[in-house]
């Protein structure tokens, strides 16, 4: 079982993870999107962790919360994987999707956090040697896609959220000044 790269004290200093040399027995795209979650739970601590609950919870100018973002990077990651997997979405993992605007404390929400990054690394690369050109279908309406565009939008759909988080806890720290 392979874990997400503990965040480093230092890493604002030290080169982002797809620089460091890291992975290097993961096939290329796969090591990409692992870096790419490596780099969303270093910057993820550096920015966020220090929030307090209500700080997290916050909704400053109508934007969503950063509890909202982490609790949606950790829930999309599921569901992306388990599409990349070939599979459909669970009914559990539906209503999971229906709470994630929902406010939460910082140690559970911190720990579903470094959960879902664990156990995507772990999904990710029992992928590794799958053809990356196989047919896959997202959501209700089976919208065709193929496995490479499913772990490409998996590292893009993170930093997304990552830099929209990082934004909020960035105004939230300018406002309570």
């Amino acid at each position: 079982m392979t874990e997400i790269h503990s965040p480093n004290p230092a890493s604002s200093q030290s080169p982002e993870p797809w620089l460091r040399g890291t992975r290097q027995e993961v096939p290329a795209v796969h090591r990409a999107v692992l870096h790419a979650l490596d780099l969303a739970n270093e910057d993820l601590h550096r920015w966020c962790a220090k929030l307090t609950d209500k700080e997290l919870n916050t909704a400053p100018v109508a934007l969503p919360s950063v509890s909202f973002h982490l609790q949606h990077i950790a829930r999309s990651l599921d569901r992306l994987l388990t599409y990349a997997e070939g599979h459909v979405l669970s009914a559990q993992q539906l209503a999971n999707l229906k709470t994630e605007a929902q406010p939460s404390a910082h140690e559970p929400l911190f720990n579903e956090l470094a959960a879902a990054l664990t156990l995507s690394a772990n999904r990710i690369l029992a992928l590794a040697n799958g053809d990356l050109e196989q047919p896959r279908t997202v959501g209700k309406k089976s919208l065709p896609t193929t496995l490479a565009g499913l772990l490409v939008h998996v590292a893009d759909h993170t930093q997304r959220h990552v830099g929209q988080a990082i934004t909020t806890a960035k105004l939230i720290s300018n406002l309570k000044r």
